[in-house]
């Protein structure tokens, strides 16, 4: 069976994204996880898609230019991430959303639909985000591997990648390094996935 891998970008206190609506303190998306090669699809919750497709279509069309959401010209990791996923099936969770521009993008009505995709031919599934379709899979017995970098500050305010888990769930640190500027990459397996 395939594994559902969750990865993020968070601050130590465990936010992903600060009061303003996204994560300030990260300077760049690209595939810090290592997943590029590991999985051939990606998952998203219907409140994190529509910004995920601005931001990457913004950089597969400008790639040299000053992305209005960041501020800033893409990394060249960025650009070669935002080039190879577009050939990725993407999975949008989502009661509500029925059309999206991003190459290879379909919909899923629920939890369950994950646990199909799971039974499916192929190569692990990358769990993006948002924090509610994390937390839901996360409880859900879904998530097999979570894998975190750990930003060294604390956004006081903001969303927690967990605000909204009901389950406790222990986790098995499989790796950890710490990087020359502070941060932490951390690799957990979920108990009992």
């Amino acid at each position: 069976m395939r594994e559902l891998i969750a990865a993020f970008k968070i601050s130590a206190d465990g936010r992903i994204e600060g009061s303003q609506g996204y994560a300030d303190w990260v300077d760049g998306w690209s595939d810090d996880y290592g997943l590029t090669a590991q999985v051939d699809a990606c998952v998203l919750g219907g409140r994190m898609y529509p910004g995920y497709e601005q931001y990457w279509t913004r950089i597969q069309h400008h790639p040299d230019e000053v992305h209005p959401q960041s501020g800033s010209v893409p990394t060249a990791s960025e650009v070669e991430w935002a080039k190879a996923t577009t050939a990725l099936p993407h999975y949008v969770v989502s009661k509500s959303l029925t059309s999206a521009e991003w190459p290879n993008t379909r919909f899923l009505r629920g939890l369950d639909d994950v646990e199909a995709l799971k039974h499916e031919e192929g190569k692990d599934i990358y769990l993006m985000g948002g924090a509610r379709i994390t937390a839901a899979a996360m409880d859900a017995g879904l998530v097999d591997e979570l894998r975190l970098i750990v930003y060294p500050l604390l956004a006081g305010e903001g969303t927690a990648l967990f605000a909204t888990s009901t389950q406790r769930r222990p986790l098995e640190l499989r790796s950890s390094d710490r990087w020359p500027d502070g941060r932490l990459s951390l690799v957990y397996r979920v108990a009992g996935a």
